[in-house]
Formats: structure tokens, sequence, C-alpha cells
């Protein structure tokens, strides 16, 4: 299977493929890509040398152009596509029905991906954007279980990719509304959940507390771990079903996904590539991560047993979870 790994600097396309990934993704330094915060992502110029990097080593480059353009603005997307064309990119990965229209129209001879964003679960949906718009690969959505997967991929006639590693979201990508309901930003349109600018910290009372917006989302020990305040993995006091007050993580436990035992299943499923989660970690992130499952793919295609726990301090929360692969979540 292929590994599809994060790249939100230069830096970390290089450590992705000196790691040993298969294909790297990543995307311009604007709102065309859902991670657009300050100091990540690509220049046309930087993309271009990337791409070259990779591919003299023997690496793809896939260009996330994933958020949802505003109506009658549209240029900036257009343009993106084409640059990622320039650039020499292995595929573009698009979630807006218009955008895949027109990435077909006019460039007939680009790889079309479609994005997590999309969300698209099934096999009707799938063989939609197959069938109008060349899709060759979808990017499935981290709500399904391995025997949804299999069945999905008897019904279909493009490859699919599935996240194995990296952060979860509560609900299917592409259906939230949180982090713009506290901010104003869009995760979906203008690239950014819980952006940076809307980040508070202050000390009360000897303890601090972070705030998204107006909206208080952990207080913690002074000298404690602070985790990054992202709306649905924040603390809550909240009644219960029988009226109680109760105070925890509401929406969310604050785990990362970490599939890696299910690398077989998954395989077996017909899953063509695994993907890694984490544009905004560093190339250390990066590097330790793609070597950990470049490790697991091999010993899969060999039949040996998945290494495990070789990345739980990287996981956050220190706690790892299978999501709904295996429906062990509350």
């Amino acid at each position: 299977m292929e590994l599809v790994c994060p790249a939100g600097t230069p830096a970390a396309l290089r450590a992705a493929v000196e790691a040993g990934a298969h294909a790297i993704y990543c995307g311009f330094a604007d709102e065309t890509n859902a991670r657009n915060f300050p100091g990540l992502n690509f220049s046309r110029e930087e993309l271009a040398e990337g791409v070259a990097h990779a591919h003299a080593r023997g690496a793809k480059v896939l260009v996330a152009i994933n958020t949802f353009p505003r109506a009658g603005d549209q240029a900036l997307w257009h343009s993106a596509v084409a640059d990622a064309e320039a650039a020499g990119a292995d595929a573009v990965i698009l979630a807006d029905i218009g955008l895949l229209a027109h990435a077909a129209e006019k460039h007939p001879n680009l790889r079309l991906h479609l994005s997590v964003q999309a969300a698209a679960a099934n096999p009707d949906a799938i063989n939609l954007y197959a069938e109008s718009f060349g899709v060759r690969r979808v990017v499935l959505p981290r709500v399904l279980t391995v025997d949804e997967i299999a069945a999905i991929n008897r019904e279909i006639d493009v490859e699919t990719e599935v996240f194995v590693f990296g952060g979860l979201c509560v609900m299917a990508e592409g259906r939230c509304a949180l982090s713009s309901y506290a901010t104003g930003k869009s995760p979906n349109m203008n690239g950014v959940c819980s952006p940076a600018s809307h980040v508070a910290y202050a000390e009360v009372n000897g303890a601090q507390e972070a705030r998204l917006g107006d909206f208080l989302i952990h207080r913690t020990p002074k000298g404690a771990v602070a985790p990054y305040p992202t709306l649905c993995k924040g603390c809550f006091t909240s009644p219960d079903a029988k009226g109680e007050v109760q105070t925890g993580h509401i929406f969310e436990d604050p785990a990362s996904l970490d599939a890696t035992r299910l690398i077989p299943a998954l395989q077996k499923a017909g899953v063509t590539a695994l993907k890694i989660e984490g544009r905004q970690r560093s190339r250390a992130y990066v590097a330790q991560v793609v070597r950990a499952f470049r490790a697991a793919v091999e010993a899969a295609d060999r039949g040996q047993p998945m290494p495990e726990g070789l990345l739980a301090k990287l996981t956050e929360g220190q706690a790892a979870t299978t999501g709904a692969y295996a429906k062990t979540w509350r």
C-alpha cells in the first residue's frame, strides 16, 4: 500500500521523503487548502522545488486544494489547480464539485483525487464523482468500519485512501461548524480550524485558562501541560441525561487515531493508500511517524506482525484510538 505523508513546509517534505514516504501531500500558502495557518504551506516556487526533490527520489507529490471556493470568487482556486499541474504535481486533492468540474474540463491530463472534505462515504457518491469528473482516488472520511470499507471497495472502480494516524474530527469532515461558530472563520472555506489568531491564554487564580473566541475551553493547573484550544476537544460543564452537572470532554476526547494494528485488515479490505494527518506538525514529528509506518507497511507485505507502541508519545493527550474502524470509541 502507498504511504501518503503530510508536509506543511519544504523542510517537512524533504524529511518525509528521506524517511520513506511513497507520496507527500501539501498545499499552497493561501485559503485554497484546509491547513491555512501562518508559517505553513508552499509558495509556487517552493512547490516546484519540492516536486523536483520528491520525483528525483521516487516519491509523488499530491497538492491539496480542498477548501470550498466562495461563490463568484473562484479565480484563486482555479489558478491553484493550474499552478499545481505546472509544478509537476502527481495529483490534486479536491472537494468542491464545481472545482472538480473545472479541473476535469480544463486540465484533462491532471489526476484528480477526492478530498476527505467531500465526505463521500458510500458507493453511489463515490461512483458519481468517478463517472462525472474522472476521479481516480477517494479519501474516505473517518467514520467507517473496516468491513464497511471492504463493502465499498467491492462496488467501486477507484482507489481508496484512509487515515491511519493523527488528529480526529468530531464529525464527518466537511460537516462541522463548531470552529466557524466560535471564530467566524470556516475550516472548509477559509482553511482554518481553531485559528491561532482567535486563541487567548490568561492566568486566573493560579490556573491557566485557554479560550477560543469568547469560549473558555480549558482550565489547567499551573505548570500542567495545556492542550491547544480546539473547540470539539474542550472541557465543558453541562447537565447529563439525569440532570446532574458534569465537567469533561463533551464532544470528543483528546486522543489521536493510530490504526497501525489494523493495516493488514485494511490491506485485505482493498485499501490502496494509507494517509498520515499532520501538516501543521514539525519535520521531526513527520520523520518519526513516516519511518514507523513505512516499517509497518513493509511488515504487512511480508505477513509479519504489526509493530505497536512506537508512536505513543506523539499522540494527542498521550492517548490513542482506532476510531470508527473498530467501533471502540464511546
